[in-house]
């Protein structure tokens, strides 16, 4: 498994060399920097750290500066550690570009933090269908039914559907199909939206169903 650190820019349409167009989402994979190789022998799997988005040194604490310093890039805002099959060919400091894991017509999974939307109702948050608004009704209720019976069970059931926070998870989106990698822009164009805002940070990994 191995993956890289981007940046949602946001959305755009691609034209194709037969005409089509196809609607994309604009992502900026770095340059991602080793921080840290995670060998078996000390650690006991292999894995690498990669830092994204530079962060001025004053705004590093000493432990975060230590940490950093061999890598010899400065300082990083975002730290994420990816699995990898095999980290001997790597060194700490090495950049890792999108075109260096993926290609054109790849399938990727990318994992973000859907857009908070606050405190909604179940209509909002749960499509419920509400009371009808038809003619001869006193009140449009937009609010949810039962939620249990007094005797039996006598309590709410976990997990039953109410109004409450929606948005700001953990989102994963599969099998997203890579249009386009412009190396030289650092960039990704993925067809369809993937979770979050503009600006937003986001995980990209290889398709776990779908590169088979």
């Amino acid at each position: 498994m191995t993956g890289l650190i981007g940046k949602k820019m946001g959305m755009t349409q691609y034209f194709g060399p037969d005409g089509s167009v196809v609607p994309v989402t604009v992502i900026q994979t770095g340059p991602c920097v080793i921080v840290q190789k995670k060998e078996t022998s000390r650690d006991g799997y292999t894995a690498l750290q990669l830092g994204f988005a530079n962060k001025k040194p004053q705004r590093l604490n000493r432990a975060e500066q230590g940490h950093m310093r061999k890598a010899g890039k400065g300082g990083f805002q975002i730290l994420r550690e990816f699995r990898w099959a095999d980290v001997t060919p790597y060194e700490i400091g090495q950049e890792i570009k999108a075109s260096d894991i993926f290609k054109s017509g790849d399938l990727i999974d990318v994992t973000g933090t859907s857009k908070g939307r606050g405190f909604s109702g179940v209509i909002k948050r749960w499509r419920f269908a509400g009371f009808p608004a038809s003619h001869g009704t006193h009140e449009y209720f937009r609010h949810g039914g039962s939620i249990g019976n007094r005797s039996f069970p006598g309590r709410v059931f976990k997990g039953k559907r109410m109004a409450g926070h929606w948005g700001d998870e953990r989102v994963s989106v599969q099998n997203l199909k890579i249009i386009a990698v412009r190396d030289e822009e650092n960039l990704l164009l993925v067809k369809g939206s993937v979770p979050g805002v503009s600006k937003g940070l986001v995980l990209i990994r290889p398709a776990v169903k779908g590169n088979h």
